[in-house]
């Protein structure tokens, strides 16, 4: 059965992020996803957590620049140093906040470096990050980002995602699949889900193109849900989209989708 969940990062943004709980939990939500939390201090969010019977599922490690428009950390020679400052702030949060996944942004190509030294960068990173998430049982994931939204991203579609895994060979480590990325890129979901689910930890979904809510654009969200809900998939499912209208207003999907199958 699908766990839903709905991120706060990208919806209920008519409020600050210390409002979104309550929002989330009046729209029926359990669990909730934050890109980056860290504007809030750990002691904010458990007790927003605590009273609105909310469990917070996936949360991102900084990422330095890269949402600014930089590259980012993970992926970058020179940036380690960084990269494991960040890593090391998200297994704070991670560990006080009991979430069970934490997503790794690969970044981004600089101009004026070569691919090969990045992709050896990000490896590292990762095989770093597998082993200090591993100590405290939390799942690490690296989510693909479409190039069109991102240019030089270094880690783009799925077989990229499958050679960085090989290269990180830990087999903690599985992707972050966001349908809306996945669409931009020209994957066929339904298809790339099926055929990749035992490497997938953590899925996202937003229409394409737009990023809006589901039915907004050309995704048949219809035969995914179907299938994740009746697949061995046991990760969360999370809404990460920009809403075409008042976040409360954008929920219709939820009703159509899942008031027969309740999440869990």
């Amino acid at each position: 059965m699908i766990k839903l969940a709905v991120n706060l990062s990208m919806i209920f943004t008519e409020v600050p992020l210390i409002e979104r709980f309550a929002l989330a939990h009046a729209q029926g939500f359990q669990h909730v996803e934050i890109q980056f939390p860290y504007e809030l201090s750990i002691e904010q969010i458990q007790t927003q957590l605590t009273i609105h019977d909310l469990t917070l599922c996936l949360i991102n490690v900084p990422a330095g620049d890269l949402i600014q428009g930089g590259n980012g950390l993970a992926g970058v020679p020179g940036m380690e140093l960084e990269f494991h400052r960040g890593l090391e702030q998200a297994i704070q949060y991670a560990t006080a906040l009991n979430v069970p996944s934490v997503n790794i942004l690969a970044g981004k190509q600089p101009l004026d470096a070569d691919l090969l030294p990045c992709l050896n960068t990000l490896a590292k990173n990762l095989k770093l990050a597998c082993s200090m998430l591993g100590e405290h049982r939390i799942q690490p994931v690296l989510e693909m980002v479409n190039g069109t939204d991102m240019p030089r991203f270094l880690v783009q579609n799925i077989a990229q995602a499958q050679e960085m895994l090989e290269a990180v060979q830990h087999p903690a480590l599985k992707m972050q699949f966001d349908c809306y990325h996945m669409a931009m890129m020209g994957e066929n979901i339904f298809e790339a889900l099926k055929e990749n689910i035992h490497d997938i930890g953590h899925i996202q979904f937003a229409d394409c193109p737009g990023r809006h809510e589901p039915d907004t654009a050309q995704i048949n969200f219809t035969e995914i849900f179907q299938w994740l809900n009746q697949s061995t998939y046991t990760g969360y499912t999370a809404a990460e989209y920009r809403p075409q209208v008042h976040s409360n207003h954008s929920f219709a999907w939820k009703d159509k989708y899942f008031v027969k199958h309740p999440q869990s």
